[in-house]
């Protein structure tokens, strides 16, 4: 009599990481009525810095920028607002809702090297671009090198 060793794997044939949790979890985490394709969401965001500015470009679509919540408190950038589901049709005239929809919430912590007084604030094919100028004392400086004259010389001509 031959005796075989299988190797026992709980969760054979689920594909991938989040098929295993979906099938662990079941019916457990779904919603029910109108709310249930309508989940939360967090905006991308993109931040960058140039010599002269901090940049912050947040793609919004389908949100009304005259609804956005743009602050600046104690250094934190947040941003706030809500793309609307709009009910143009019937619920079951949808096949699939894959966007988010609802209420978000954005914030950010600013150097003390911007000036948050001077934020401007455009809006263009769905994206809400933000330009945060630096203080003056937090820019690049140039310096100039005088050719042929020790700094300590240059430095007491021009004191005179």
């Amino acid at each position: 009599m031959r005796t075989t060793l299988n190797r026992w794997e709980p969760f054979r044939g689920a594909a991938t990481l989040q098929e295993q949790v979906n099938r662990l979890f079941g019916n457990v985490l779904e919603h029910s009525g109108e709310e249930s394709n309508l989940t939360s969401w967090a905006p991308a965001v993109d931040i960058y810095e140039t010599e002269h500015e901090l940049v912050v470009k947040a793609d919004l679509p389908e949100v009304d920028p005259k609804e956005l919540d743009i602050r600046v408190e104690n250094n934190l950038l947040t941003i706030r607002g809500e793309r609307k589901f709009e009910k143009r049709l019937n619920e079951e005239n949808y096949l699939r809702v894959e966007r988010a929809y609802g209420s978000f919430s954005r914030s950010f912590s600013l150097a003390n090297t911007v000036n948050a007084e001077a934020i401007n604030a455009g809006y263009q094919n769905g994206v809400l671009t933000l330009t945060i100028p630096k203080r003056e004392e937090a820019k690049p400086k140039q310096i100039k090198v005088n050719v042929g004259t020790p700094a300590v010389a240059a430095a007491a001509a021009g004191a005179k």
